[in-house]
């Protein structure tokens, strides 16, 4: 397993720096963010952020719920469920919707996705059959416009190595989209095997928070806003599996704790 407890906290500092200059720009601090250079600190081997449970409403609000705690861990309380509807306009949410919503509330993140729009081959997915049809004129609308409105998009995935790094520090968490088949199924078996699953499960978009790691386990927590559970482990196989189903495009948002 690659130490992933190790790394310059002091270059991770600097560099943050260095890259935003005058204007402030998280985005292109994770752009430059590089993990192959030499190590002077070490970073704790476990970090999990406080950040409140929240359960969702209905069916379609998971990303929401996610971004109100979000919000609640950086201090903003002043919200709920359904004012951040309101601002939504819509039931179909995309994560290019709640970036939207952060960027609405200051919040400093960075969005990662392997595809920008959306992505004409999930028409056959029974989960986005009946609305991508309404979504893709939106959706890509959004996308054309996210530059002009500050959003910076980066077409690439994150890996779970980068992931558990920028947690590690302290300094981060992130809204992932995740097959939530995969993940609620992930406690038969600490390790997703591909195929597991069969073809028949179906793909089913889910948002879950990613606010803990544990390099002796191997391990991610996160919260569900879909289970009763307050606090849950996933190893990082499992994660994996889940965030880079067929349907999420990988989409990640990975969010700086640090205010702008």
């Amino acid at each position: 397993m690659w130490p992933l407890y190790v790394l310059l906290n002091k270059f991770l500092k600097t560099e943050e720096e260095n890259v935003r200059g005058s204007d402030g720009d998280h985005s292109r601090f994770v752009e430059s963010y590089t993990f192959g250079r030499s190590h002077e600190a070490i970073l704790p081997r476990s970090h999990f952020v406080e950040v409140p449970h929240i359960k969702q409403l209905c069916t379609w609000d998971c990303g929401l719920a996610c971004v109100l705690m979000v919000l609640k861990t950086i201090g903003i309380n002043d919200c709920n469920i359904q004012a951040l509807g309101e601002l939504c306009h819509t039931t179909s949410i995309w994560t290019v919707d709640l970036a939207y919503l952060l960027h609405k509330f200051s919040v400093n993140f960075s969005y990662f996705t392997v595809t920008v729009g959306a992505n004409p081959n999930f028409s056959d997915e029974i989960f986005y059959k009946e609305q991508l049809p309404n979504d893709l004129v939106r959706v890509d609308m959004l996308f054309q416009e996210a530059l002009e409105a500050g959003i910076h998009i980066q077409c690439r995935s994150m890996s779970e190595e980068e992931i558990s790094l920028f947690i590690l520090s302290g300094k981060y968490i992130a809204i992932a989209l995740v097959d939530q088949y995969k993940l609620s199924r992930s406690w038969l078996d600490n390790v997703c095997v591909p195929g597991f699953y069969g073809d028949k499960s179906g793909y089913t978009g889910h948002y879950v928070v990613i606010c803990g790691y544990n390099a002796d386990t191997d391990e991610f927590e996160i919260r569900d806003p879909a289970s009763s559970r307050k606090c849950e482990r996933i190893s990082s196989k499992c994660l994996e599996g889940a965030r880079k189903s067929f349907g999420t495009d990988e989409d990640l948002l990975l969010i700086s704790l640090e205010k702008k």
